[in-house]
């Protein structure tokens, strides 16, 4: 019997209320996307396309440009496909807040293991991968790692020193809108629509 991955994802909310996606198909490219969530503590959900799942993770600092900045990232639970496209305000409850598409594209996979490439399922598995951005605030190679901290897994978010690599941007502070509708967070809340 397979495994269903939105098994967490679905009972954790009430979608009926909270109009938050429940599917969704791969397109012909592997999707991020980087959602603001402004719920009880602001964070950045970093989501990548992997098999029929965005896997998931919050980084409350947001991403960095500056290869020198490591940025935690902590798992969360994988979310349905059409997550990508999802901005709107989420009712009391899990994730009660507002949500903005805050950057996404298409990624590629650049994660290998003795020069030979490994499918981004596997090297999630062995807790290392590396990917390429073609976002509109994000571009460039980057490195999720797993580590443990306090006894709980967590990851690192790395920005690879490539050519996107930007010590002096900081689009986390001076870039808050989303890509796709230019609205803010603030724009969303008590009815700002979805």
């Amino acid at each position: 019997m397979a495994k269903d991955e939105l098994a967490d994802y679905r009972r954790k909310r009430d979608l009926d209320r909270s109009g938050e996606p429940a599917g969704g198909e791969p397109g012909e490219q592997p999707r991020f996307v980087v959602q603001k969530h402004d719920a009880s503590s602001l964070h950045y959900d970093f989501r990548l396309e992997v098999g029929d799942v965005l896997k998931s993770w919050a980084v409350p600092k947001g991403p960095s440009l500056d290869p020198r900045q490591k940025r935690l990232a902590t798992p969360t639970e994988d979310h349905p496909l059409d997550y990508a496209d999802f901005e709107g305000e989420i009712p009391e409850g899990y994730g009660a807040g507002t949500v903005v598409v805050w950057d996404s594209g298409d990624y590629r996979n650049l994660t290998e293991r003795e020069g030979e490439p490994v499918d981004m399922a596997d090297g999630l598995d062995a807790g290392h991968v590396k990917f390429w951005l073609e976002g509109s605030k994000l571009r460039g190679a980057f490195a999720l790692t797993r580590t443990r901290f306090r006894g709980q897994e967590q990851w690192l978010l790395v920005k690879v020193d490539d050519e996107g690599a930007d010590r002096r941007r900081n689009p986390v502070s001076t870039q808050p809108e989303s890509v796709l509708t230019g609205r803010t967070n603030a724009d969303l809340e008590s009815g700002g629509g979805r």
